[in-house]
């Protein structure tokens, strides 16, 4: 045997594999039989027993074979099969086993004449293959299998490790119980609990290492790997029940995600950042300059809606984290709100419905009106003011609009070059301005007195807006004779707190607990889009349609490293980027440079033979903000 500095022992069923093969073989054995769900159920609890250390392995692999109505042609469907279940994580690094797969040797409690097969795709030598071997009667059933083999026996592993007494470090990667034990014997140096499969709590808790990828072990032990970084060491942290959606695009990039139902304070978040590499928020939660200072791993944050005035972006870009929101995701699910709400107020459907649950039947049309004909006031034409513009159209309405940009009218709608135009000259006035500090108040008494009396009010944009006071005198004296808010200056955290406002119990007000675009449409949509492009960031580097970042669209990484250079926008830093690469003869590929008025942001493809020493150079640059590999 050529002698190593480090040897790699691993595990076959649950670690090579997604998938116990002796569970797989009785699926297939007994396909279409009768009692095949009953057997194969009874097999995967034996296993369980046996991985977990509950029984003793001999007797597990006794009572499985027993169960197997297994022959050799079974055996070679079987390995079709697992060919196709081997473990995400190592068919992604198959690189790292075509150039350790000397020093690789799989010891399994399975079966050579299954686990030989798929192995030896990977580049790892039969002779490294530790494992039982079935016996066959003369009609190639299978009878039974080799008592004799170390692997059959209780701590068999252990025999065989001491028989092999392997010259140099031992690393130990499994999902069972006789993983550990070769630990535990002191045959190896480390024994690493594989998890992407299935986590055994009994396992887990005695192993030196948790790997919930390949990528893991292989990253812990400065070992060759297909990615840049583990996908499984980086965490997300959801808050305000983001749907679903989103936590199973995570999950399923290998990402490990923690969730909040509600949203946290200052000092929560403070205290819950630690360690998160993605942040997702909705509305409530405010990431502050203070937050950040806590963050000491975050590379992105998410905004699950379309405003962004709940997170400081410039602290954000200062210290290279990029922000992406939702911009169009829910616009749909405002615009359908605003123009219902619109409709009801203007046929006093509020009022009416308020009198019917109170026993009143007031059937009459006095001030009941349609929309058609009537002239909207949009303030603020971005996606949901552009949208609902032509919406309103359809309706028949004359739509007027006004939108510090200088913005183009879609239709015929009509722009107005002041706020105060727009407010004399709309019978409803819906708000869909930003939140930026700027706008706070933009609605208050002088801005209801040159209203049109009995104008109709919404505010589906930001609580801070609107002066509630202004609006509740407004109301009272009737110079507005109806108002729709879905926001509010203060709003409860959670569904648990309670919400206060002097605008409750007024009959031609309707109140929405900031539910404009909470459809399940909308929340699937923006659960797609905005993990998306936060993925999308991590994996290539693009910062396309991000809020704070200069915006740069990637093309694919091929046969490349790609470095990532986010820094202060001062001169001579691209220049001093190609001075260190230039003087260790690296060859660029690609590069691609953005600024803004804060950061310069560099992506440099080069070829993938380099000093390592240039990415410590490079992390050394004055100015750098963040630097990353990817490849």
């Amino acid at each position: 045997m050529k002698e190593f500095d480090k040897y790699f022992i691993i595990d076959f069923d649950s670690t090579f594999t997604r998938v116990e093969a002796m569970d797989e073989l009785i699926l297939i054995s007994m396909k279409g039989k009768e009692g095949a769900s009953v057997a194969a159920s009874e097999i995967s609890r034996i296993t369980d027993l046996a991985m977990a250390g509950e029984i003793s392995f001999s007797d597990s692999l006794r009572s499985r074979v027993a169960l197997l109505k297994a022959n050799r042609q079974h055996l070679s469907e079987l390995v079709n099969v697992l060919r196709e279940k081997v473990s995400e994580s190592f068919q992604r690094n198959r690189p790292f086993f075509q150039e350790f797969g000397e020093q690789v040797f799989i010891v399994s409690s399975g079966f050579r004449e299954f686990i030989v097969p798929i192995v030896a795709e990977f580049g790892i030598p039969e002779r490294n293959v530790y494992a039982n071997s079935f016996l066959f009667d003369p009609d190639g059933q299978v009878c039974g299998f080799d008592e004799s083999n170390f692997l059959s026996q209780d701590k068999g592993k252990v025999k065989l490790l001491r028989e092999l007494s392997l010259p140099g470090e031992v690393y130990v990667l499994g999902d069972g119980y006789t993983d550990y034990e070769i630990r535990e014997a002191g045959l190896a140096n480390k024994f690493f609990a594989f998890t992407e499969n299935i986590s055994r709590e009994s396992v887990v808790t005695v192993a030196d290492h948790r790997s919930a990828s390949l990528e893991e072990f292989l990253f812990d032990n400065r070992l060759p790997m297909n990615i840049s970084y583990p996908k499984s060491r980086i965490t997300v942290l959801l808050l305000e029940n983001i749907h679903a959606n989103a936590v199973a695009l995570f999950k399923t990039e290998g990402y490990q995600v923690e969730t909040v139902s509600g949203g946290l304070d200052e000092d929560e978040l403070c205290e819950r950042i630690k360690d998160v590499s993605i942040l997702g928020i909705r509305s409530k939660t405010m990431l502050t300059a203070k937050v950040l200072e806590h963050a000491n791993k975050l590379i992105a944050v998410g905004a699950y809606c379309i405003g962004t005035n709940q997170i400081d972006l410039e602290a954000c870009l200062k210290k290279g984290v990029a922000v992406f929101n939702a911009p169009y995701s829910n616009t749909r699910s405002v615009v359908e709100l605003a123009i219902g709400e619109m409709i009801l107020l203007t046929r006093r459907i509020v009022e009416k419905s308020g009198q019917m649950h109170a026993g009143r039947w007031d059937k009459s049309a006095g001030k009941s009106y349609e929309v058609r004909g009537k002239k909207l006031g949009i303030i603020g034409y971005g996606s949901i003011g552009t949208q609902l513009s032509v919406l309103a159209e359809a309706l028949g309405m004359q739509v007027f609009f006004y939108d510090v940009v200088d913005k183009l009218a879609i239709g015929n709608a009509r722009k107005c070059h002041s706020l105060n135009q727009l407010l004399e000259t709309a019978d409803i006035i819906t708000v869909h301005a930003d939140g930026r500090k700027s706008n706070a108040g933009m609605i208050g008494a002088p801005q209801f007195a040159r209203m049109k009396d009995g104008v109709v009010f919404l505010n589906l944009a930001r609580g801070h807006l609107v002066d509630i006071p202004a609006l509740t005198m407004a109301l009272r004296e009737g110079k507005v004779r109806g108002a729709g808010l879905d926001v509010f200056p203060e709003e409860p955290k959670t569904n648990q707190e309670p919400f206060i406002s002097e605008l409750q119990g007024m009959p031609n007000v309707l109140l929405s607990p900031h539910i404009g675009g909470s459809t399940e449409e909308a929340q699937f949509n923006i659960a797609e889009y905005v993990p998306n492009k936060i993925v999308d960031y991590i994996n290539t580097g693009s910062t396309y349609m991000s809020v704070n970042f200069p915006e740069i669209q990637l093309p694919e990484l091929a046969n490349a490293h790609r470095l990532i250079h986010c820094h202060e926008n001062v001169p001579g830093i691209l220049a001093r980027i190609n001075q260190i690469l230039a003087s260790h003869s690296i060859n660029i590929v690609g590069q691609y440079l953005k600024t803004n008025v804060a950061i310069g942001y560099v992506i440099t493809d080069i070829d993938k033979e380099y000093n390592k020493q240039v990415i410590k150079e490079l992390r050394a640059i004055e100015h750098t903000i963040r630097f990353r590999v990817l490849y």
